[in-house]
């Protein structure tokens, strides 16, 4: 898959979310592009983002209240939200079907996709109460 424009700006953006293994926000992602392209701005950071959502080569992972973090791992898979210190935890196990038996109850709607999200304990949060 290839970028429509592979600016520099671009392709920092993208590497920078494929390295890290955290669901970065904006910010720091912008941290972290600054060490390539220091006179990046936060502007182009957050356009960047919104166009390599948009073309697929980033997941937006979205919570009311709180900034949108970006997943690189395209392949189907569920999330674990550490209750302790808030870092996303990607599960890879098979995931059912959700979405037909919704489209078929309900014809008037148009359902697009489907998310899940567990909530528990990160290894390490779950090391710290053991501890």
């Amino acid at each position: 898959m290839a970028l429509k424009r592979l600016t520099r700006q671009r392709k920092a953006v993208l590497e920078v979310v494929r390295k890290a293994h955290n669901h970065p926000d904006a910010a720091w992602i912008y941290q972290e592009v600054r060490k390539v392209v220091p006179k990046v701005s936060l502007g182009t950071i957050y356009r960047t983002l919104e166009a390599l959502v948009e073309e697929g080569y980033l997941i937006p992972i979205t919570k009311a209240g709180e900034a949108t973090r970006y997943d690189a791992n395209l392949h189907p898979h569920l999330h674990l939200v550490c209750q302790g210190c808030g870092a996303i935890v990607d599960l890879e196990v098979p995931l059912p079907d959700l979405l037909t038996p919704v489209q078929e109850a309900h014809p008037h709607l148009e359902v697009r996709s489907v998310e899940v999200t567990y909530r528990g304990l990160c290894p390490t949060c779950k090391a710290a109460l053991k501890g």
